[in-house]
């Protein structure tokens, strides 16, 4: 049996402040670089994205694996024309490479579900539509998405079951890729596509509150479970949607794959509806940066961390924002750390000055224009490159660039030269520092840092600072939402 995999991951924030460029995709933090053709496999097959799952289960069942092409790059603006079209072009060259080679059986893609390229508004939409083309309509494919995705009729009608991590924060990326590559072997094995159903809710869901650990969407998950055995689907693909991305499919949705017509559509149904009870409950608790450092000064013991939610690089965010670290220095919280400020200038002045030397920086704000011009002394110097060690990204690399670590008036900021959510206790450990030893950590993410964070963590605080990342989407200038789409939900 042989099966074609590859992938293209990316989540694009139409008002962030800067696009995507192919030399995004070809060295990003977190996860690893582009890996094409023979060194995909190697490249990925210990590392948590999803398509490493799929290779364990295909390799698990003798599958001969014919590799494209894959790429992730950090989230930012839409993607550019150029770098989709390097992109695709790799993936579709060496897809019908495979087949000059002889039949294959199926088609497997980690996408991420969620990407706007300046020309395809669905970008995963229009990579699909160039992978049929290639293999035609009737060979089996299936994808792997991130819940963030926007899921659309596009990408349900043109893969034969598409499989969303079930957590936010994402700690079954893997998993999510193995049930993808089951359902693949499945759908080979069975000769016939499932029937499918596609349903789009008329409202969105905030960021902060599509966290799976918190109620209501730990509930949700749950009842999702009980509802797809119940029903007896083959997938029930929950994607809560990514507000940020200015196109009609914008916002959650479900497809459900079934043996029949009718129970497809029972199940979504059934989905929506469940989802739709508990609209006013999808609310997030969230406090101004100057409340939230006061308060969480007010805690005085153990360690504090502040989600600085909008500037998250994981949504969107270009890492470099200030007002929080400002509020921090103001009100002299001694012992806080920022994870951290992207700004190259500032960590190669660093890295001029070396270890022990007082640097007059201004620091980040190069989103929005506006810096932190602070006296500061370099405490550490790195490369910026380790090993993530968390439950997300375990055995996946980091690579922060030459990265300082500073202190401004007792308050100490990791400063790099790329930008990363701050979802891992690594990043801080990489210079020298024990994230527990610290009063405060103020971390550059909106939900990820729960899972390596949240358990060493005497109370958690989401503070609303300066950021494209907003908490409320509904404040932004979009112009091509579906008019019916409630960009908040109901309270009342």
């Amino acid at each position: 049996m042989r099966i074609a995999i590859g992938g293209f991951l990316h989540e694009s924030h139409s008002f962030a402040p800067r696009p995507t460029t192919y030399a995004d995709f070809l060295n990003p933090g977190g996860l690893p670089a582009m890996q094409v053709g023979e060194a995909l496999i190697p490249g990925l097959r210990t590392t948590s994205a999803p398509i490493a799952g799929a290779i364990g289960v295909a390799e698990a069942a003798g599958v001969e694996l014919m590799p494209l092409a894959w790429a992730f790059a950090n989230p930012a603006g839409p993607v550019q024309d150029e770098a989709f079209e390097r992109l695709s072009a790799q993936i579709c060259a060496r897809l019908s490479d495979a087949l000059d080679a002889g039949p294959l059986d199926g088609v497997y893609l980690d996408l991420h579900g969620a990407a706007v390229v300046e020309s395809f508004p669905d970008a995963e939409g229009e990579l699909l539509r160039r992978v049929r083309a290639i293999v035609g309509e009737a060979l089996p494919l299936t994808i792997s998405l991130d819940p963030h995705a926007n899921l659309t009729s596009a990408m349900v009608r043109l893969a034969d079951a598409a499989v969303p991590f079930r957590t936010y924060p994402h700690v079954d990326m893997k998993a999510a890729g193995a049930q993808a590559m089951r359902l693949l072997l499945e759908r080979i094995a069975r000769d016939a596509p499932w029937f499918r159903a596609f349903r789009q809710f008329d409202f969105w869901i905030p960021l902060g509150s599509q966290c799976t650990l918190m109620a209501p969407m730990a509930d949700v998950m749950t009842e999702r479970l009980a509802l797809a055995e119940r029903m007896g689907v083959a997938e029930l693909a929950w994607c809560f949607g990514f507000p940020y991305a200015d196109f009609p499919d914008c916002g959650p949705a479900v497809a459900a794959y079934a043996e029949t017509q009718a129970a497809a559509d029972s199940a979504a149904d059934a989905f929506v509806a469940l989802v739709a009870e508990r609209e006013r409950e999808f609310v997030q608790d969230t406090m101004e940066s100057a409340e939230a450092v006061a308060e969480a000064l007010r805690v005085g013991r153990g360690t504090v961390v502040l989600a600085d939610t909008q500037d998250n690089p994981g949504g969107g965010g270009h890492g470099d924002t200030t007002e929080l670290l400002s509020e921090l220095v103001r009100q002299k919280a001694k012992g806080a750390l920022v994870c951290l400020i992207n700004d190259a200038e500032s960590a190669a002045a660093c890295h001029a000055a070396g270890v022990g030397a007082r640097v007059e920086l201004s620091l980040g704000g190069k989103s929005d224009g506006m810096p932190f011009p602070c006296s500061a002394v370099v405490e550490k110097l790195t490369d910026g490159v380790f090993t993530l060690t968390g439950p997300m990204g375990a055995g996946n690399p980091g690579n922060l660039g030459p990265t300082a670590l500073i202190s401004v008036e007792g308050v100490r900021v990791i400063v790099s030269t790329r930008k990363m959510q701050a979802l891992d206790q690594a990043i801080i450990r990489h210079v020298g520092v024990e994230p527990s030893s610290c009063s405060v950590l103020a971390l550059k993410s909106s939900v990820h840092f729960r899972a390596d964070f949240g358990g060493m963590a005497e109370r958690i605080i989401v503070a609303i600072a300066p950021g494209p990342v907003v908490a409320d989407p509904a404040v932004l200038n979009f112009r091509h939402v579906r008019a019916e789409v409630r960009r908040r939900p109901r309270t009342v």
